[in-house]
């Protein structure tokens, strides 16, 4: 297996200045498989969900060749869900319902046929389930890159820093990044917390783009402009599958590669925000994400002489 995806299969509720939903399929988990399905066919993904989870949610999932082995079915308990409702400026959010439900009490199960993947995605979740399934994986992958939040900095520092030692890349956000680091300068939290383990930092603007550190190096990918912006719910889960998944595709973890997967992983999340939940993720052609990366590559070239 090229891939596997660790991370909650859940409902969402949104509500946003352009609308609504019910409860529509969301969770770090969907998002990232999902985009990772648009470069490998072989991916992976461990979850759970209750029996309340429609049948054909999970027939779509496996419809773009999304392995299900891992997905635990807890048929007398509740998927996991969450409501949220954006403010005008998109950028904050108040959460309104969270029911951990079948998350509460996980329990990863790395199925025989998951233990060879190449890349591992550690979803947002606890630290501990994080480190659990490092742990039961039968050889450490490639490359293993980890989301977290703030939420996990509160009430779990200890689990999160013996976590974020045994991964190669950390996906967070600026205000994440700084809480962590005790620092507002980003040059100097990226510093603080590769000092802690990860190889790699990644640090998410929003709209205002991505920041790439390794060592000395440092790579920034602006956000594209758009015209609409529907809900942001998943552009950062989004934005992770496509950096891992290109990665995955091109089996090149070098930091030259990996600035190629930070844009490809801004144009997937572009198209993320643009419609509400996964919707506009499930119908992306070849030549549109070729369109969009490339719409990321002229908005920083210059041609001639500076």
């Amino acid at each position: 297996m090229k891939l596997l995806t660790v991370g909650s299969v859940a409902f969402d509720a949104i509500e946003t200045p352009f609308g609504k939903t019910d409860k529509i399929i969301g969770g770090a988990g969907t998002y990232i498989s999902i985009t990772g399905s648009y470069f490998t066919p072989e991916q992976g993904v461990v979850s759970v969900v209750g029996g309340d989870f429609p049948k054909e949610e999970i027939e779509m999932l496996k419809s773009r060749k999304i392995d299900l082995e891992g997905l635990q079915v807890k048929e007398d308990e509740k998927t996991f869900f969450w409501s949220g409702k954006y403010h005008n400026d998109l950028n904050t959010r108040d959460t309104l319902v969270t029911e951990l439900n079948v998350l509460g009490t996980f329990d990863p199960i790395v199925p025989e046929s998951y233990q060879e993947a190449d890349y591992l995605m550690l979803g947002n979740l606890s630290p501990q389930v994080q480190k659990q399934v490092i742990e039961r994986m039968a050889k450490r992958p490639k490359l293993i890159v980890m989301d977290t939040m703030n939420f996990w900095m509160d009430i779990a520092w200890d689990d999160l820093m013996e976590t974020i030692k045994m991964v190669d890349v950390l996906s967070i956000n600026d205000e994440e990044a700084r809480q962590m680091s005790g620092e507002y300068s980003l040059v100097k939290a990226a510093r603080k917390i590769i000092e802690m383990g990860p190889k790699v930092l990644i640090i998410k603007k929003g709209e205002h783009g991505a920041l790439l550190f390794h060592g000395q190096n440092m790579f920034f990918a602006p956000a594209l402009p758009l015209e609409e912006v529907f809900d942001p719910t998943g552009a950062g889960d989004t934005f992770a599958g496509g950096f891992i998944g290109y990665l995955a595709k091109t089996d090149d973890t070098s930091f030259e590669n990996m600035k190629r997967a930070v844009l490809y992983g801004s144009a997937m999340a572009s198209f993320c925000v643009e419609r509400f939940g996964t919707e506009k993720l499930l119908d992306i052609t070849p030549v549109e994400l070729s369109e969009r990366v490339q719409m990321f590559r002229d908005l920083v070239a210059v041609e001639g002489r500076i």
